[in-house]
């Protein structure tokens, strides 16, 4: 089992969930719809000043269907290289 963790602009969201959905049968995944923070370029606080904002997914799926999880995010990212989109995949420890 993987653990995905997914950072990105919130005017991804959609794109990203609708892909995601399309290629992964049963794709469940938990959304985070506003996330404040610093990344390496730029602050997203959802102000006058830093006026954007992130979102977070989280989704738990059979190792089987990482190769497709990185395929969606590739794309996306080659699609909008400047909107911050990160990708972590953390695999279960075997006792």
């Amino acid at each position: 089992m993987i653990r995905i963790e997914l950072f990105a602009n919130q005017s991804l969201q959609d794109m990203i969930i609708n892909n995601l959905e399309g290629v992964i049968p049963d794709f469940f995944y938990s959304v985070v719809p506003l996330s404040h923070g610093r990344g390496k370029d730029s602050y997203k606080l959802g102000t006058a000043t830093w006026p954007e904002t992130n979102f977070i997914l989280i989704a738990y799926c059979d190792d089987s269907q990482e190769q497709a999880v990185r395929t969606v995010i590739q794309y996306v990212k080659s699609k909008f290289p400047d909107e911050g989109v990160k990708l972590f995949i953390l695999h279960e420890q075997q006792p």
